[in-house]
């Protein structure tokens, strides 16, 4: 499997891990502490897998952006959790620097 495809199911695992995290209430709930361990487990191993082609820094500013973009999506949606002008601002500039690696970096080994 390509690379990029690993670092992808590795992302969307720590989104689900992450997302249920909030929801275990510090691991004194059951089902989503499971869910949280097993996301968080899922997205190591397949980020382990990644990094067999993609470069470490690059693959890690993918996964932590696109993370914490989704993250922050799925917190305004599920937990009312509302960001002002510069959290948006801030979000912004990740997803260009996202966008910046995967379009114009010759580091990103497409």
């Amino acid at each position: 499997m390509n690379g990029y495809a690993w670092l992808a199911i590795a992302i969307v695992a720590e989104v689900i891990g992450t997302s249920t995290l909030k929801a275990s209430e510090g691991f004194t709930r059951l089902l989503p502490s499971l869910v949280t361990t097993v996301g968080y487990g899922v997205a190591f191993y397949c980020l382990s897998h990644s990094m067999k082609t993609v470069p470490v820094g690059v693959g890690y500013a993918i996964w932590s952006g696109v993370g914490v973009v989704l993250i922050t999506a799925i917190a305004w949606v599920a937990f009312k959790q509302r960001l002002d002008l510069p959290a948006l601002a801030g979000m912004s500039l990740i997803v260009a620097g996202v966008l910046v690696i995967n379009l114009f970096s010759k580091s990103a080994g497409h």
